[in-house]
């Protein structure tokens, strides 16, 4: 994973946090002499970023939030600004070397919208996009509110999904879009599979063998990573077919799941060519609850220091293996995604330096 400073140098247009709102003609092409609000983050992100490990890309799970300024961004957008354009200025900040894209679980997202995200990317940056959630709910809802990370695809009562797990439906709408105007900036295609609940449930038996002959059928080209959030499917028969696919398990933070270290106890991090790690609830923890408690998402509201030396050790493993590995986190994990992230690889850093100090090296 690359780490040069020249990819990641403060832009000299940004405004400082303390001038004044900017006019739209402002913002568009603000005084070359301003201050660069952001250079004190991007030096001290710089120097953390050069401690950790090759292969490490740190990210958040989405960009679009307005809350970031002074984390992320040096002056405040609208969120429809910053999904449209703020990749740019995201991808600048040292630490941030991944991201996740939320908004392919809801809809297909049209190619030119791909290309417009990929002309914001350095080279060698890798996205994690969701699979469509009608490839990967096992049930549908007859109204299609938009869902979020705390519940399946819409609301109202749930009926059986014909289209589970649909290898068609996901090369024609998943894998085709990727492949024709995003495939330098695919990193692991998630699969994320709604909790279900006992009631819709597919029983493990069947489960497996429609997923296994479902990754058997995806196209090499791309990767992928499954997330699972009913605990009756961690199991090692669940490991031995992401095994034989080579595809990765995905290490979530989540209501429903066990923590991501008792995660790895069932599907070690040698199972799969990459590591990857989603920070998204406290488990037992609901999304709403947690929405409300932490918004604007600009600060740190409750740490989990066992989370993150959990996610270190993922980490630090999956270095040791010479495997790259992605960490994608939430607002809803401790507060503020930024910080997380700023504080995950503190403890990285300082994991994967031990052995060496240890060692005299």
């Amino acid at each position: 994973m690359s780490r040069s400073p020249g990819r990641r140098s403060a832009s000299p247009s940004q405004l400082s946090l303390f001038d004044p709102a900017p006019t739209p003609a402002d913002a568009e092409a603000p005084a070359a002499s301003e201050p660069d609000a952001m250079a004190a983050v991007y030096e001290d992100a710089a120097r953390v970023a050069a401690r950790l490990p090759e292969g490490l890309h740190l990210g958040t799970s989405s960009w679009s939030f307005p809350g970031w300024q002074g984390l992320v961004y040096a002056r405040r957008h609208s969120t429809e600004e910053l999904a449209r354009d703020g990749l740019a200025e995201y991808a600048r900040h040292p630490l941030l070397t991944t991201v996740g894209i939320d908004r392919s679980f809801y809809a297909p997202i049209p190619d030119s919208d791909f290309r417009r995200y990929g002309a914001q990317l350095p080279d060698g940056f890798r996205c994690v996009p969701k699979t469509l959630h009608a490839v990967v709910s096992q049930t549908l809802h007859r109204s299609q509110a938009p869902p979020d990370e705390g519940q399946g695809a819409g609301r109202g009562p749930a009926e059986p999904n014909p289209d589970f797990l649909s290898v068609p439906l996901f090369l024609s709408r998943v894998a085709a879009p990727l492949l024709a105007a995003f495939r330098a900036h695919a990193g692991p295609v998630l699969l994320e599979l709604p909790p279900v609940g006992p009631a819709h449930r597919l029983p493990p038996r069947a489960f497996f063998e429609r997923l296994d002959a479902f990754l058997g059928a995806l196209p090499r080209e791309l990767s992928y990573a499954v997330e699972i959030r009913e605990r009756a499917y961690l199991t090692g028969e669940y490991r031995e077919i992401l095994g034989a696919h080579g595809v990765a398990h995905t290490y979530s933070y989540f209501r429903t799941m066990p923590s991501p270290g008792a995660q790895a106890e069932v599907v070690p991090v040698s199972n799969a060519p990459f590591a990857l790690v989603r920070l998204l609830l406290k488990p037992g923890r609901r999304y709403e609850a947690e929405q409300r408690r932490f918004h604007p998402f600009d600060r740190i509201v409750e740490p989990d220091p066992a989370m993150r030396a959990e996610v270190a050790r993922i980490v630090c493993e999956a270095a040791a293996l010479r495997i790259d590995s992605f960490v994608l986190v939430n607002n809803k994990a401790e507060g503020s995604a930024p910080l997380t992230v700023r504080a995950i690889a503190e403890e990285v850093a300082a994991a994967w330096e031990a052995p060496a100090a240890a060692a005299g090296r």
